[in-house]
Formats: structure tokens, C-alpha cells, sequence
């Protein structure tokens, strides 16, 4: 979609195909006899880190650090024998603690992937000449990228990941982009999951690669110069894109001209084009501040236009319609305004929709004849199509559940009557509609089809709150079997039944309600499923997100326990009944969580976790700490900031205490978060923990922040995770020798 930049595409300098959107995937299974998590193989001893003096002091604060060894000083290279060696014995230790429970983990792997539909594919969308779709045969673990003529002709395959993969312990596909001209296709891979992307040209004529190769790319792929040029990306040694650089098609990579460098270590670079194509859109930003600059599509190295300079807090994002700049902006309203402006004067901001304190605008699509806007309503996604000249009146697409999450899909063309739309709840599969913008009539062009069978009226889904300790009310989206008293019976569970408990929390990144096949496997054994709209995320706007960031940051962490305390109270769950999850800086949630309040969880499960936090913000020279002092602070320049967060820091605060069974996850290769934060938290849990429950680390040790890639592959990671939860929670199968 040629949407405006966002600045949170910004700020992460996400990577995402255009040439498809996914096809989906799917999922259920039989109950297994009930046991109690055994103690077997308890000859096997976990690992155990040496410690290492090591202090530093800062703000006149001295800190102990016997772990800080497990950080290759050579990193991104690791190859520390020490450290390689530690991180080995971690996954040996996985591997053999998880060995009686292969069974278990391949009937979970097996229930789930007969949910998922193996010859798959998406629906075809129409962009200029061309239908694209992607799809996946029967068996294989990366998709085909097809297109075929509107006018007719045979199908054209434009991509095999599965042939792209072969040989690869990891491979994903990035950035892809079809010439206007829809001769070539511009495409990046990464082979390690280092997230350092190599982009290739193929000739869609003649199916041969181009010579050029443009390495250690990030970012997206932005044809222009009449398809005579590629803007791109480029990472630096530190992982960050501080330039928006042009290749000109065959000419040598070293000629390539940089259009705009950013100085500011904290901002990162991104580019797109308008809704029409004329014009090529440069972004920098941060977290909380913006810039964006305009140059004509067809002639890039035109001297720019600055539409406002960056002032700090200030985000905005824009697009233009027939020489009129269209600008997204929080500049007098938390939850953004709508504005216009000319292009001789971009600065120069005059409101078309005014910020509201109910309806938090997070966007907007231009189309020839009307232009689209997308907010949330109560927490509630609200998709809305206005017109130019009354941009009041509104048309909004209404739903008929209570709870979903929906929006624009891929539209990839500017002039459209119909618009493609995606839709889920946590009891309705995937969906995809047409809506006709005419006859305001949604058609159903395809809905998740889930081969081993699903029945959306054995389940409800409900969303209530809970009260935080501050008095504020936290939704919290549930789903649940309607007969799960009988199954919990049938299993021999006495009193309320298991819950399991989700959230990010930051960013400002909202966890919409939606559908798993996955989850079913859970659900279907009498979990309760719940997913917590905690502070940090924007699920009920901008303040919600700005309530979890900074000094606020340990509201998210209260807010999670909260809603896990209030469930137990509602009568969902018990004591030590409650598993949860999260990754990233869910996965910090996860430490947080497990520091404040441990008895309430049975298991968790922190997948890559941001866990040493004060380390990570004080090391400048990391990939991503220049650009994430605005969400956390900055603990070099401000002692307020270093003490609040040397007060929550999970690594920082483990203490002598009982634990919960606990599987930790990271990856030697990732960008992110450091393989070192999982593994120094681990180290120093073995070390003080009081309890005997279960901790594992599983290491990837060819792969990133994303985990394994490859449909079978994740879910099989997906497969042991479940298996761990349940096996802790005593609803494994028996295994071997109990």
C-alpha cells in the first residue's frame, strides 16, 4: 500500500513485503490423560555461569555485574569459547529436560498443524496490469509470490522462497517491490536472522538476477526515476539507517548517491511514496519527534522540501493529493489531528479533522475520490471513508461483534471503488472482505479455513476491566471454551482452571483481539485465554501509551499483575494458576512481573526478553539505544532516569526467592535484544533463586529476534512452548519412565 510513513515505521525501520499480504494460518486436538510435572532426568544438573568481578558506577551508584562476561566484546561477532560454550550447555540442558516431553511437543506440533490449511494462498489483488498473490504448496515452509496479466494470460512466478531457502539454516524474506513499469522486481533477503538484508533485481522479462547486489540493507525498497533507480536503506555497523541512499540500475553500488543523511545517532531513515507516486517521501524520526522531506519521484536528486522542521514531542506524518500536502499530527492534540497544507508552504498546517478526546486517530489512506481514516473508538478499531469536499460526513464500516480487531488490508491502487479490508475476533477466524464504497456492502472474498475443523459457537469471547491499584481500569479481551467446566471436570482439575495471560505493554503497539489456531490448543484443554490492554500500548489512545513510557514505565508491570489478581478475584482463575507470556519488551514484562509478584504464576514463558535494561540504555554504542532513550530515558545524562529504571530492571532486582517454572528464549543473531540479556538474567536466576522449578534457556544459534523461521519450524518452537506450559501446569501426558 503506498500509505504515508508512519512514525513508528520509522522508528523501527520495520521490514515488510508489499508483493502479498499473508495467507493464513490455522488449528485443534484431542485431550490427553492428566499428570503431575515429574522430576525426571534430575540427574541432569543445570548449568552454571562463573561469576566474574565486574562493578561500574554511575551517578555516583555502584553496581554489581558478575554476568557482564557473557557480552562478547567483539560482538556482533561472538565467538568468545567461554561464552559459546556456556550458551551451549543451556540448550543441551533445554534439550534434555524437554526429551520426555518430544512426545508431547510433536502431538501439540502434529494438533496444530492440521489446523493450518498447507496449500494455502491469499486473495489476488489487482495493481495496474497485474493480479498479485502469494501461496503456499502442500508440505513446504515458505511461500510462492505469483502474479498473472488482468487482461489474461498464464500465471507468473515471481518468487520461490522454498528454492531461495534451500541450503539456509534461516531464511526471510524482506522488502519487495514491483517496478511501475512491472518489468522488474526489487527483493531483500536475510540468511541469519541478523536483520542485515541483501537486496537482488530480478528481470521479470527474462527471469535473470541483475548483477547488482546492494548489501547490509534495511529498510524498503522504493523504485523511482521512472524505474530507473532504487532508494534504499543502509544499515551501519551499528545496525541503525541513518541515510536514504539511490542505486540507478546498473551502475556501481559505490556510485550510489545519498539523498539525505541523518545526524542524530537516535533517529532512524525511511522512505515510500505518495498515494499518486509523484513524490518520494524521506522520513527521520524517533520515538516521540519527526521530519519529513519531499523530493519529485522522478527526479530524486531535486533539492528537497523540508515540510516542518523537527521540534521535540512532534510526530507527523503526509502524504499528498494533486499538489495538496495531507499531514498526520499530534502537534495540538495527543491523539493526532488531520491537517492540509500547500506544498509552497508545508508548514503551514490547517485542520481538515480535530484531534478528539474519544477517538484516537492513528491514520489515514488517500484514494482518487475519497480518502479513508482509521482510529479506535473505545479501544474499538474504526475504519471511516470522507469525502474531499464534506470531510465531516462520514461513512463508517460497522461490524457485528462486540469485540474485533479489522482495518485496511492491501489496496495497492489509487483510484479503487472497492477496498480491501482484513478482519478478526478471538472467536472469528481471519477474514477478508471487499467493501463496495457505493453500495456500503461488505463481501466475504475468503475466511480462514481451518482443515481439521473449528466450531466458532463452542467458544465466547468477553471484554471487561480491572482494576489497576491506581484506580485505573484495564480491558482485558478473554476467550474460553462455553463447556469448560465440564472439560476442566473431565480432566480432574478441581476449582477454577487455568488462565493464560498476554500483553506487550510499549511502544505504543496495541494487542488487538484477534484469532489463533495456535491458542486453541490451550483453550481446547480448558485455559482460559486472556489478553491484558495494558498501559504502554495504545489501545485506548495516546495517553494509554504515554502512561507505560518513561517514569511511568512501571504502571505496565502493575497493570499486568493487576489484571492477572483480578481474574483470580472474578473466579476465571486461582493462585499459581495464572501462565503468561510475552516477548521483547514483553519479555521484560515478563522479568517485572515474576520480581513483583511470583506466587500468582504457574508458568512463563519470556521469549527474546529485554531484561537488562540499565546495561542495554547506558551502552550507546548498541544497535538501538541511541533511538530508545525517548521510550525508557536516558540513564548516561539523567540520574533520575537511572535510578527509576535500575528500580525495575528484571536482571537488576532478582532476588533470593521462589520462582516460577520458567522457558526463556533468545537468539545469537539478534538485532534486538542481545543473546546476553536472556543469558546473564538465566544465570543469575540459577544463582539466587530458593525454589526447585524448572528454568530453561533455548539460544537459536542461527537465527534472531523472530525465532526460527520457516512455517514449520516456528511452529514447532510454538509446539514446546505450549508443551512446557501445560507439562508445569500438570496437563501433560505421562511421559517415558514417570
Amino acid at each position: 500500500m503506498h500509505r504515508p510513513i508512519s512514525l513508528m515505521a520509522l522508528a523501527t525501520t520495520a521490514i515488510a513485503t508489499t508483493l502479498a499480504t499473508p495467507a493464513f494460518a490455522t488449528t485443534r486436538e484431542e485431550q490427553p490423560s492428566v499428570t503431575t510435572p515429574s522430576a525426571a532426568s534430575t540427574e541432569i544438573k543445570p548449568p552454571v555461569a562463573e561469576k566474574r568481578a565486574h562493578s561500574y558506577t554511575v551517578h555516583g551508584i555502584t553496581v554489581e555485574d558478575p554476568y557482564d562476561w557473557l557480552y562478547d566484546k567483539s560482538y556482533p561477532t561472538v565467538d568468545d569459547e567461554d561464552v559459546l560454550n556456556h550458551i551451549k550447555a543451556e540448550n543441551a540442558y533445554f534439550e534434555a529436560k524437554m526429551a520426555g516431553q518430544a512426545a508431547f511437543t510433536e502431538a501439540l506440533f502434529t494438533e496444530m498443524r492440521a489446523r493450518i490449511k498447507e496449500d494455502d494462498s491469499t486473495v489476488p489483488q489487482k495493481d495496474g496490469d497485474y493480479l498479485y498473490w502469494s501461496e503456499f504448496e502442500e508440505g513446504a515452509q515458505y511461500r510462492k509470490h505469483w502474479r498473472k496479466p488482468v487482461a489474461g494470460g498464464e500465471a507468473e512466478l515471481l518468487l520461490d522462497e522454498n528454492q531461495m531457502a534451500e541450503g539456509q539454516e534461516y531464511f526471510r524474506l524482506g522488502a519487495a517491490s514491483v517496478s511501475e513499469n512491472g518489468r522488474f522486481l526489487a527483493y531483500a533477503t536475510d540468511t541469519n536472522g541478523s536483520e542485515r538484508y541483501t537486496a537482488r533485481i530480478k528481470d521479470l522479462q527474462t527471469g535473470e538476477l541483475l548483477p547488482d547486489t546492494i548489501e547490509n540493507l534495511r529498510g524498503d525498497l522504493v523504485w523511482v526515476k521512472n524505474d530507473t533507480a532504487l532508494v534504499y536503506g543502509p544499515s551501519t555497523e551499528e545496525w541503525r539507517t541513518l541515510e536514504a541512499r539511490m542505486h540507478v540500475i546498473g551502475t556501481p553500488v559505490e556510485s550510489d548517491v545519498t539523498l539525505y543523511k541523518e545526524e542524530d545517532q537516535s533517529f532512524g531513515v525511511g522512505t515510500g511514496l505518495t498515494s499518486q507516486k509523484d513524490w518520494l517521501i524521506i522520513g527521520a524520526g524517533d520515538n516521540e519527534t519527526s521530519e519529513v522531506r519531499l523530493v519529485p519521484a522522478d527526479n530524486p536528486t531535486a533539492a528537497p522540501i523540508l515540510v516542518k522542521a523537527r521540534k521535540k514531542g512532534v510526530e507527523y506524518s503526509v502524504d499528498v493529493r494533486d499538489g495538496e500536502l495531507w499531514v498526520w499530527t499530534n502537534d495540538d492534540h495527543i491523539n493526532f489531528r488531520l491537517a492540509k497544507a500547500k506544498l509552497a508552504t508545508p508548514g503551514d498546517w490547517q485542520t481538515v479533522i480535530a484531534g478528539s478526546d474519544d477517538f484516537y486517530l492513528t491514520g489515514f489512506d488517500l484514494f482518487k475520490d475519497f480518502f479513508v481514516t482509521e482510529g479506535r473508538l473505545g479501544g474499538l478499531d474504526q475504519i471511516q471513508l470522507r469525502r474531499y469536499d464534506d470531510p465531516a460526513q462520514i461513512t463508517t464500516i460497522t461490524f457485528p461483534e462486540a469485540s474485533y480487531t479489522a482495518g485496511l488490508s492491501n489496496n495497492p491502487e489509487y483510484d479503487v471503488s472497492k477496498l480491501r479490508l482484513a478482519y478478526q475476533s478471538m472467536v472469528t477466524p481471519a477474514t477478508v472482505y471487499d467493501y463496495d464504497v457505493k453500495t456500503a456492502k461488505l463481501e466475504t472474498l475468503k475466511t480462514q479455513e481451518i482443515p481439521s475443523g473449528y466450531d466458532p459457537s463452542l467458544y465466547v469471547s468477553e471484554r471487561l476491566t480491572v482494576q489497576a491499584r491506581d484506580g485505573t481500569m484495564v480491558p482485558v479481551s478473554i476467550v474460553m471454551r462455553k463447556d469448560r467446566a465440564e472439560i476442566l471436570k473431565k480432566a480432574g482439575i478441581e476449582g477454577p482452571g487455568p488462565l493464560h495471560l498476554y500483553a506487550y505493554g510499549a511502544y505504543g503497539y496495541a494487542i488487538p483481539p484477534g484469532f489463533s489456531t495456535t491458542r486453541l490448543s490451550l483453550v481446547d484443554r480448558g485455559f482460559a485465554y486472556a489478553i491484558a490492554h495494558i498501559r504502554g500500548g495504545d489501545d485506548l489512545g495516546r495517553r494509554w501509551y504515554l502512561g507505560g513510557k518513561l517514569f511511568e514505565r512501571t504502571n505496565t508491570f502493575n497493570d499486568f499483575v493487576d489484571v492477572g489478581r483480578g481474574l483470580i478475584a472474578k473466579g476465571y482463575t486461582a493462585e499459581g494458576k495464572v501462565t503468561a507470556s510475552g516477548g521483547s519488551a514483553g519479555g521484560e514484562l515478563m522479568g517485572a512481573i515474576i520480581n513483583q509478584d511470583p506466587s500468582q504464576y504457574g508458568a512463563i514463558v519470556a521469549h527474546v526478553p529485554f531484561v537488562d535494561v540499565v546495561n542495554t540504555m547506558l551502552n550507546e554504542k548498541l544497535p538501538l539505544t541511541p533511538g530508545e532513550w525517548q521510550e525508557w530515558g536516558n540513564p548516561i545524562t539523567d540520574k533520575a532516569a537511572f535510578a527509576y529504571m535500575l528500580s525495575y530492571s528484571p536482571y537488576d532486582q532478582v532476588v533470593a526467592k521462589d520462582y516460577p517454572p520458567m522457558l526463556v528464549t533468545a537468539g545469537l543473531n539478534d538485532p534486538r535484544v542481545t543473546y546476553w540479556e536472556p543469558a546473564k538474567w538465566v544465570a543469575k536466576l540459577r544463582e539466587l533463586k530458593t525454589d526447585d522449578n524448572l528454568l530453561l534457556m533455548k539460544t537459536n544459534m542461527g537465527a534472531g529476534h523472530g525465532g526460527q523461521s520457516g512455517r514449520w519450524n516456528s511452529l514447532k518452537e510454538t509446539a514446546e512452548e505450549f508443551a512446557f506450559i501445560l507439562w508445569q501446569m500438570g496437563m501433560a501426558p505421562k511421559s517415558e519412565g514417570e
